[in-house]
């Protein structure tokens, strides 16, 4: 088997990354956490004691990532404008990663016509062309999207690379595999990250996938396949950075798995029957974020105070594009049938 096509497992002890870019990781990572702590209130506001999906502030279904920060971060720390990610219905922490205008972003979620659809699409369709971001509720269909983003790129003679996060149930979808197969026909720059939580819904992945892990698919389209183990950000942080060195130099298409846990419900208001009531406490105790804390706070050049500086930060821009949300009007609703296709 050629190397490019074998999967690589990162057990090695990971290179050194710059503390540059270790702080921009913890700095995001503390910010999505804090706003999907954020969303399980405003989300629960008028929904108890008897749940009602469309009640109050947010209404509509809601799909949180706590926990899966180490992939949004891991890859976006690389990316820039002009770069493409599209994200599946639960997008949040790809979109924070990506630099999603936050207070646009929220305004959304809360149905206000300062959102990034003018209220219109929620928070599983949000779309902001700033910074080549996209996301729907459709299981598999942001890989597609991807795929036409990293063929744009080669057509036009660019550099830019587009990346699908998908949950690891999307890797069953036929879009999967047409995607990929034509990104390796085509040579394309096109890097899937799939984030194994391993539920999809309620649905364990080893009742639903036939390999262990959808990196070793790569080698059915002759591409390079890599695995992280144990949602460690500074593993997602090298496997992304050969992965869009990669794509940025010619050399096609990469499958990153990364085996991620997620700390809520499939949705808000998921009795979680399926799963062991043990099993999210255990999960917590390994949290991503509190390991990356203290790997910088073992390093020279980082004290308790820029921690904490950059822990403020974070949730100082999350409550003002909470503050920002609350504070938008409504659309008007003569407006309703505006920015919809009328054949």
């Amino acid at each position: 088997m050629d190397a490019c096509c074998q999967s690589i497992e990162k057990e090695e002890k990971q290179p050194a990354v710059s503390v540059e870019k270790l702080e921009w990781m913890y700095e995001q990572m503390v910010k999505i956490r804090y706003y999907e702590d954020q969303m399980v209130e405003a989300y629960t506001e008028g929904k108890t004691p008897v749940f009602n999906i469309g009640a109050r502030a947010v209404p509509g279904e809601m799909h949180l990532a706590t926990g899966q920060e180490p992939a949004a971060v891991g890859m976006c720390v690389h990316l820039t404008k002009e770069d493409t990610v599209t994200a599946p219905h639960r997008p949040h922490h790809n979109a924070i990663a990506k630099g999603v205008d936050l207070k646009k972003m929220t305004a959304e979620i809360f149905g206000k016509e300062t959102g990034l659809g003018k209220g219109k699409g929620g928070h599983m369709h949000l779309f902001d062309p700033e910074v080549k971001f996209s996301c729907g509720g459709i299981v598999g269909a942001g890989i597609p999207h991807a795929l036409g983003a990293a063929m744009t790129s080669k057509m036009q003679g660019k550099d830019s690379v587009a990346v699908a996060f998908i949950g690891e149930g999307a890797a069953n979808a036929g879009s999967f595999h047409e995607s990929l197969n034509l990104a390796a026909v085509w040579n394309l720059p096109l890097i899937v990250v799939v984030e194994d939580n391993s539920y999809g819904i309620s649905v364990p992945k080893s009742s639903a996938t036939s390999v262990e892990s959808n990196d070793l698919r790569a080698s059915a389209y002759g591409i390079a396949g890599a695995y992280v183990k144990d949602n460690d950000p500074v593993a997602m942080y090298k496997a992304a950075e050969e992965a869009i060195a990669r794509a940025r130099t010619g050399q096609g298409p990469t499958i990153i798995e990364i085996e991620t846990y997620r700390y809520l419900g499939h949705f808000q208001g998921d009795p979680e029957l399926y799963r062991d009531p043990a099993e999210v406490p255990g999960l917590r105790q390994k949290d991503p974020i509190a390991k990356l804390k203290k790997m910088l706070s073992e390093t020279e050049s980082v004290s308790e105070n820029d921690l904490e500086a950059m822990e403020n930060r974070a949730k100082q821009e999350v409550d003002e594009a909470y503050q920002f949300a609350r504070d938008s009007s409504y659309p008007n609703p003569e407006d309703a049938l505006k920015d919809v296709f009328n054949s």
